[in-house]
């Protein structure tokens, strides 16, 4: 169960951020939300609800060395830092925050790195095992000739 409804796909092969749109200039906006366009030269009051890419460049990194407050709960004790990761998504233009995959630190990464949307496991309780979104290092796409390379941002 994802962790903030709406923000999200739980789909495990190819999760995707769902944003809001206007449909009048096609500004974007992270974290979905109704009402007036942001842009300040737009004059509408619609937005619609729309997936986001999976994959863009890293534009600024941290690592997370102490426990967030409530509502945080740690999966793990003691406490194990994590990395957090402002990704660009170019197609729409936008930086989306978000925790690293675990097992990935700071020191793996580096600003332009490729990343792509995976869902991690946040926590549990006795009801719902509930997942979040986050960054991974992209995994190389294979082109047509068979060899490994990146791609653009999908």
């Amino acid at each position: 169960m994802p962790i903030v409804d709406g923000w999200f796909t739980d789909d495990q092969d190819a999760p995707t951020l769902i944003g809001s749109k206007c449909p009048v200039c096609g500004t974007y906006v992270f974290p979905p939300r109704d009402g007036d366009c942001p842009s300040p030269t737009c004059e509408s009051a619609t937005l619609d609800r729309t997936p986001m890419s999976r994959r863009g460049t890293i534009w600024s990194y941290t690592e997370n060395r102490y426990t967030p407050p409530a509502p945080f709960v740690s999966t793990t004790t003691p406490f194990e830092p994590y990395a957090l990761a402002a990704v660009s998504l170019k197609h729409e233009g936008l930086v989306v925050l978000g925790r690293v995959a675990r097992g990935v630190l700071a020191a793996d990464l580096h600003v332009g790195m490729e990343m792509q949307l995976e869902i991690d496991d946040a926590h549990a309780d006795d009801e719902s095992q509930y997942v979040v979104y986050a960054w991974a290092p992209a995994t190389p796409r294979v082109a047509s000739t068979g060899e490994a390379k990146h791609g653009a941002p999908s």
